[in-house]
């Protein structure tokens, strides 16, 4: 019997929003510093585990990733019980890259046609 990978993806979805409602809410640990935001969640379709990636500005020289790492088995618990499962995936937070990726593709293409443009004159 295959496995239902909507529920994978449904679970990610309210993971991502148990945690960032975390990272708003009063009761956020306060070794976290800067601006954090949950920005995926992808789920092993045993949901056993979850890697959530989170986006950091402003963190003053804190590492908030370390930090939420070392608070993710409270989140977890939290998480089972506000989704109500039997059995919570682990988190493991990382640090998303794609915005710096993106950001550096950017200035190569830039690069190549301010190149392209010289090289035309």
């Amino acid at each position: 019997m295959p496995r239902d990978n909507r529920r994978a993806e449904r679970v990610s979805a309210a993971i991502r929003e148990e945690i960032a409602s975390y990272l708003t809410s009063g009761s956020r640990d306060s070794r976290i510093a800067g601006m954090v935001t949950v920005t995926g969640v992808d789920v092993t379709s045993d949901l056993r585990r979850a890697r959530v990636y989170v986006s950091v500005m402003d963190a003053d020289g804190t590492d908030p990733v370390a930090i939420l790492n070392q608070v993710g088995h409270r989140l977890r618990g939290e998480i089972g019980r506000a989704l109500r499962l039997r059995l919570a995936p682990e988190l493991d937070f990382q640090i998303d890259e794609t915005a710096a990726k993106a950001s550096r593709i950017e200035s190569l293409l830039a690069q190549i046609k301010a190149e392209d443009s010289s090289r035309e004159r």
